[in-house]
């Protein structure tokens, strides 16, 4: 059996009080189904020696026989710590303990740690050494001491971190083997997150998530090695550009993980950083908005073969076209096959299925085939935006316990709300979850475990990726089964956001002229939002404002005369340029960009967003809509002739991001497409644009 199962029939043969697959399943954060099968596999070995079988009754109660107990010895071999790791497991335990020792290390030692017996560390012992010689370090063996390394220490930190890489995936949740057993971290993680985070907004160098663990766990195994009194070997000099970036990351941790740091960590994490994968805040490229078109039609294509209407979900929007630029980039990121995905994937065949019939749109973009692997992240995806629109539908009252802090709870606290339509009853530290009364909420929501809490409750990160996602959704359909919950639909008539809403265009019909207007609503906004407990503004409404924030009247024009596509693009730019959002030569680049790579601009029938690379003119995030008296065309028979050209001034990949979800939304729909066909003048179609974002917010 595997470790899971061993742990299982432990956790079986002590435990009073009721056991459930879903408790199981969130205990050891795998797919119900993943439990099933270990429990089938316990049952086989029980059937095979003629022993009465585990039982799971309705609900998914785990009932073990009454004499469950006198088949302890047949199920765990008579000994449950040899086989609590398998060889493999044993292998890098051990290994991490031997290259992670700053002195000689015995094999008695090594067992005691592993709760194993010193006759099968010594079986283990040649592979142990030949997986460490695969590190480029050495093994050496000294009669009375013990076992000791030999090589340089930045071989030993690259060992220790290729180790635990695999724990890095966002989807990769159970815990890792070396982790677990053999302690080579040290280090205030959320600190040196913080420190990190920081000097990214200094040197403007954004790194991807899967970037950011990994210099994470990078610096948590040097602070590590360096208290224990381990530095580098001395480090060749480098010209490399993250230098500035590595010595301030490394004062800071210096000063505040109380750890000594050299020049030689210096050069050496700088060269780390320049082997990292960065999101370049200013990359944008006509490559940019035609992935996020094509985004836009493999959700509706998604949505239509799965009968789920997900088109509405900007955070499915956003995610994965980010993902499909990470995939298309070069080179293409190495991504890795990890368990839980195929867990999450078992069960949702027909969202699989649905995500490989719809390749078809993302392959008009590129002729790389994408690998089984990078499909399989793409409906790990989709699966988090169904668990999403699903769990919007129902109000369960939930607790929030968080053990790192206001900064962090509130963090949590938000993503939930912006994706569930949760009654967020109580935020608390972890410790207090002990003192819950047993009505005060459905279940909690928490960053550990619970101990001694009275209700039910999911464990999920604080950053909340799709992985959570999924796992509040399993939880959840896991309670419908167990309870009968209330609705409650009626408690979510009042919110922040509805109340914003409805306020907004009072406002501005009110306050004359529109900035005395804005500068009340930023206020008044603070205060609705201070009194629902929530953040001022968040991310999103920070950094991607509205189409309507982009096109008020004043950036439409309507009935402008074009003799060509051509005359049509400089028009459209004109009153940027007047503005200042863009200098002249960007209207040149939009123009020559479309003569070498064709009529990429052209989104959607009858409609054309003309734009060119940042470094080309962009000044200021802008927009400016002109609607054409005489249609021209494009080149794109299906989708001429062109009647509106919206010329885009991008700053970045990002921030026009939501302008540009509600742009493609509204072009989809055939009545708010008419609507501004017929809107008689400029401030006509600033309010169909406006009331359609509300209506569809």
């Amino acid at each position: 059996m595997n470790q899971r199962s061993t742990e299982i029939v432990q956790l079986l043969s002590k435990e009073k009080d009721e056991i459930t697959v879903s408790g199981f399943a969130e205990y050891f954060q795998v797919s119900q189904k993943t439990i099933r099968n270990d429990l089938k596999e316990i049952n086989t070995i029980l059937n095979q020696n003629q022993r009465e079988e585990v039982l799971i009754q309705s609900g998914g109660r785990i009932n073990p026989p009454e004499n469950f107990k006198e088949s302890l010895s047949l199920l765990l071999e008579g000994d449950f710590y040899n086989y609590k790791l398998s060889r493999k497991e044993r292998r890098q335990a051990a290994s991490a303990m031997i290259v992670n020792s700053a002195d000689y290390i015995t094999l008695a030692t090594i067992a005691d740690h592993l709760f194993v017996s010193r006759a099968t560390v010594i079986n283990d012992l040649k592979d142990i050494k030949a997986f460490i010689r695969e590190g480029n370090l050495n093994v050496i063996s000294h009669a009375n001491k013990g076992l000791r390394i030999e090589g340089a220490e930045s071989e030993k930190r690259n060992f220790l971190l290729n180790l635990l890489r695999p724990s890095l995936s966002i989807y990769e949740n159970h815990k890792n083997v070396v982790a677990e057993h053999v302690s080579v971290q040290a280090g205030d993680s959320s600190v040196i997150q913080k420190i990190l985070g920081e000097q990214e907004q200094r040197y403007k160098k954004y790194l991807d998530d899967s970037s950011f663990r990994e210099i994470i766990l990078y610096l948590r195994i040097m602070v590590n090695r360096n208290q224990m009194g381990e530095f580098l070997e001395p480090q060749p000099d480098t010209n490399s550009e993250n230098y500035m970036f590595a010595l301030d990351t490394l004062k800071y941790i210096s000063q505040y993980c109380d750890v000594v740091t050299t020049e030689d960590d210096i050069k050496y994490f700088s060269r780390f950083l320049d082997g990292v994968r960065y999101m370049n805040n200013s990359r944008f490229s006509k490559n940019t908005v035609i992935i996020q078109m094509i985004t836009r039609q493999y959700i509706s294509g998604i949505s239509s073969e799965l009968g789920i209407d997900l088109n509405a979900d900007y955070d499915f929007f956003e995610n994965l076209s980010n993902h499909l630029g990470s995939i298309f980039s070069a080179p293409p990121i190495d991504y890795q096959e990890v368990d839980v995905i195929n867990e999450v994937l078992e069960d949702n065949q027909d969202v699989l299925e649905a995500v490989n019939n719809q390749m078809f749109v993302i392959y008009q973009y590129t002729e790389r085939q994408l690998n089984e692997i990078e499909i399989k992240y793409i409906a790990v995806h989709v699966c988090a935006a169904i668990e999403r629109k699903k769990n919007k539908e129902v109000a369960f009252r939930v607790i929030v316990a968080c053990h790192a802090g206001i900064g962090t709870s509130r963090l949590l606290l938000e993503k939930l709300k912006r994706h569930f339509k949760f009654r967020v009853v109580d935020v608390i530290s972890a410790h207090e979850a002990m003192s819950i009364e047993p009505n005060a909420a459905d279940f909690v929501i928490s960053t550990v475990p619970l101990e001694g809490c009275s209700l039910e409750y999911v464990v999920v990160s604080a950053a909340f990726n799709d992985a959570d996602y999924i796992r509040v959704g399993n939880r959840i359909d896991a309670l419908r089964n167990c309870r009968n919950f209330p609705v409650r639909m009626e408690e979510d008539g009042l919110s922040a956001k509805g109340l914003i809403d409805e306020i907004h265009p009072l406002v501005y019909s009110m306050i004359e002229p529109e900035e005395k207007a804005k500068t009340f609503m930023k206020e008044l906004r603070r205060v609705i939002r201070d009194y629902f407990k929530q953040s001022v503004e968040n991310e999103t409404e920070v950094l991607s404002p509205y189409l309507h924030h982009l096109l008020p009247a004043m950036n439409i024009e309507v009935d402008v005369e074009c003799e060509d596509w051509k005359d049509a693009v400089r028009k459209s730019g004109e009153k940027l340029v007047e503005r200042g959002y863009i200098e002249s030569r960007y209207i040149d680049a939009m123009i020559h960009s479309i003569e070498e790579y064709g009529s990429y601009v052209v989104l959607s029938k009858g409609f054309a967003m003309p734009h060119a690379k940042v470094e080309e003119g962009s000044i200021r995030l802008g927009m400016h809509l002109i609607r054409l008296k005489n249609p021209v065309p494009f080149g794109v028979e299906e989708l001429d002739p062109i009647e509106f050209v919206c010329c885009l001034s991008a700053i970045d990949h990002k921030s026009y991001l939501k302008a540009f979800f509600s742009l493609v939304n509204m072009l989809r729909d055939a009545e708010y497409r008419q609507m501004l066909h017929e809107a008689e003048c400029p401030e006509e179609m600033a309010g169909i644009i406006e009331k359609y974002e509300h209506s569809n917010s």
